[in-house]
């Protein structure tokens, strides 16, 4: 299991342990923690499970991918550390991952 942070926008933790292979946003869900809505179910069609990544596991987390970044056109508030949380593999390697979520993901 890694051990992921996701912290909401009012500053609440939710420290989870997530099984490898699953999304930082199939963590999320799983565990009911507001603020990823995951409209599309992980799809990559939507941008309602957009995150902030802590810089210091961005290089841990791999590239945004082509349609990751044209989804991303539909966030609010993008910023250079924003990602889809549906497209975060998690891995032993992301052990400790911290996440922050927007105020709104509409």
């Amino acid at each position: 299991m890694a051990k992921i942070t996701y912290i909401e926008h009012n500053g609440v933790e939710h420290a989870l342990d997530v099984k490898p292979g699953l999304t930082v946003m199939e963590g999320a869900v799983k565990n009911n923690v507001p603020g990823i809505d995951a409209d599309c179910g992980g799809a990559c069609a939507c941008a309602t499970c957009h995150v902030y990544v802590d810089d210091a596991w961005l290089s841990k987390t791999g590239d945004k991918s082509a349609m990751e970044e044209s989804m991303l056109d539909f966030a609010e508030n993008v910023e250079p550390n924003s990602r889809l949380s549906c497209q975060i593999k998690v891995s032993d390697a992301l052990d400790g991952l911290i996440v922050r979520l927007p105020e709104s993901q509409h």
